[in-house]
C-alpha cells in the first residue's frame, strides 16, 4: 500500500508540470494586459518599454514560463502588472479568497455525498418503491434546474424569512450580501447563529444540484453491484440480505462515487462563482471574475494552478480509496 501511494504521489508531479505549462499558456492567449493602458492616452516608448520590462512581457514565451514557474514554486505567486494597480501581491488575496470558497465547496461536497449515497443506497434496495420514483423526481427536478435559478430562488425565500422573523420581533438570520469582512463577533451563540445564517443558503444551492448527480451514480453502481454473481452467491449461501448489502456490495458500489465526486470537487469552483456573485461573497468567483476583467495575467495564472492543485490531490486521494476499497486495484 505504501509503495502505491508513493507512485500516485511520483505521477502527480509531471501532471502539475504539464498543467502549470497548459495554464501558463491559457493565460498568455488572453492578450496583452497592458494593451487597454497603451490606448488610453498616448505614452511614450520609454514609458511603455519601461513597463513591459517591469512585467516581464518584453521576454520570449518559455523564459516567461521559466522564470513564474521558479517563482510560484518558491512562493512568489506574482503582482498584479495592469498600471494604477500594479504591485498588489497575489498570493495573499489569493490564499484569502480561496478559504473562504474552499470551506463552502467542503461543507456542500460532505452534506450532497452524505445524502446522496444514502438516497441511492436505499433507492436502488428498494427499486421501483414510491420511495425510489420520489427520490428519481426530486434528483431529475434538482439536476435539471441552472445553478443561479436555485440561488436566486434560495435568496428570495432568504429575504422573505428574515422579514417574518423581524415582524415577529426576532432579529434578521440569513445573510444574503456575503460573510462580514471583520468575521463574525459577539458570544459563542451569536456567533453560531451568524455563520450558520452566512453559509446556509450558499450551501444549501451547492448541495441541491450535487445531491441530485451523486444520488443517482449511487443507485445506478449499487443496482449493478447487488445484481452481481458474488453478491447472488453470498445470498444463495445463507448471508443476510443486510450484511450482502454492506459487506459486499455497498463497499465495491463506491468505487464510482468516488471518481466522479474527485472530478466534481474540482469543478464546484465553477459552481462557487456563480453562488458566491448571487449571494456577495468576496471568495474565489469574486477573484476570478475581477481578474479576467482586468486581464490580471498573475491573478488568472493563481486561480487556474491553485484549482489544478486542488482537482490533482483530490484525485490522488480518490486513488487511495480505491485501493483502500478494492485492494485488486494495488500494483503491488
Amino acid at each position: 500500500m505504501f509503495r502505491y501511494i508513493i507512485r500516485r504521489l511520483l505521477i502527480s508531479i509531471p501532471l502539475l508540470i504539464v498543467a502549470s505549462f497548459l495554464c501558463f499558456g491559457l493565460v498568455n492567449a488572453m492578450g496583452d494586459p497592458l494593451g487597454e493602458w497603451k490606448l488610453q492616452k498616448p505614452r511614450t516608448p520609454a514609458e511603455i518599454t519601461a513597463a513591459y520590462e517591469r512585467t516581464g512581457y518584453n521576454k520570449p514565451f518559455m523564459e516567461r514560463y521559466v522564470d513564474w514557474a521558479g517563482d510560484f514554486v518558491t512562493g512568489d505567486w506574482g503582482e498584479t502588472v495592469v498600471p494604477g494597480n500594479a504591485g498588489k501581491p497575489v498570493k495573499e488575496n489569493l490564499l484569502t479568497a480561496f478559504g473562504l470558497t474552499l470551506r463552502l465547496i467542503l461543507a456542500a461536497e460532505l452534506i450532497a455525498l452524505l445524502l446522496g449515497i444514502a438516497v441511492g443506497v436505499i433507492g436502488a434496495v428498494r427499486q421501483y418503491s414510491i420511495f425510489d420514483y420520489t427520490a428519481t423526481g426530486i434528483s431529475f427536478a434538482m439536476f435539471s434546474m441552472p445553478l443561479f435559478c436555485v440561488a436566486l430562488i434560495l435568496k428570495s425565500g432568504g429575504i422573505e424569512l428574515n422579514n417574518w422573523l423581524e415582524a415577529a420581533g426576532a432579529d434578521r438570520w440569513i445573510i444574503t450580501a456575503g460573510p462580514p469582512g471583520e468575521g463574525f463577533s459577539g458570544s459563542f451563540g451569536q456567533q453560531v447563529f451568524q455563520y450558520t445564517g452566512a453559509y446556509i443558503l450558499p450551501t444549501i444551492s451547492l448541495v441541491v444540484i450535487q445531491f441530485a448527480l451523486y444520488s443517482r451514480f449511487q443507485r445506478a453502481s449499487m443496482l449493478d453491484t447487488l445484481n452481481a454473481d458474488y453478491v447472488r452467491t453470498a445470498q444463495a449461501k445463507g448471508i443476510s440480505q443486510g450484511r450482502a448489502i454492506f459487506k459486499h456490495a455497498f463497499r465495491n458500489a463506491l468505487i464510482p462515487i468516488i471518481t466522479v465526486s474527485s472530478l466534481n470537487i474540482g469543478a464546484g469552483f465553477g459552481g462557487a462563482v456563480i453562488t458566491e456573485t448571487v449571494f456577495g461573497w468576496s471568495g474565489m468567483g469574486k477573484f476570478i471574475v475581477e481578474a479576467i476583467e482586468n486581464i490580471e495575467p498573475y491573478q488568472v495564472l493563481g486561480f487556474m494552478m491553485l484549482t489544478a492543485i486542488f482537482i490533482i490531490a483530490f484525485n490522488l486521494i480518490a486513488d487511495i480509496l480505491y485501493a483502500f476499497l478494492d485492494p485488486r486495484i494495488r500494483l503491488d
